[in-house]
């Protein structure tokens, strides 16, 4: 193998390597392809569940009114 043979293919791996390491392009909005992934899902609907009442108990009790 000569020199030059090793060299593409040296090139050719250190292509091939920042392709892989490269995210590939956003086209579009990201979002609208997530959009409805977790309908009826009873498990993603626990977690929202549990979530909110977490949020809930981390909020101040009211004050009860004096008379």
């Amino acid at each position: 193998m000569t020199v030059q043979d090793l060299t593409r293919r040296i090139v050719k791996l250190e292509q091939t390597v920042a392709d892989m390491v490269q995210p590939p392009p956003r086209t579009g909005i990201w979002y609208l392809s997530r959009a409805g992934q977790f309908k009826n899902d009873p498990v993603y609907d626990e977690i929202v569940a549990r979530g909110r009442a977490h949020r809930n108990s981390l909020r101040p009790k009211p004050r009860n009114k004096k008379r």
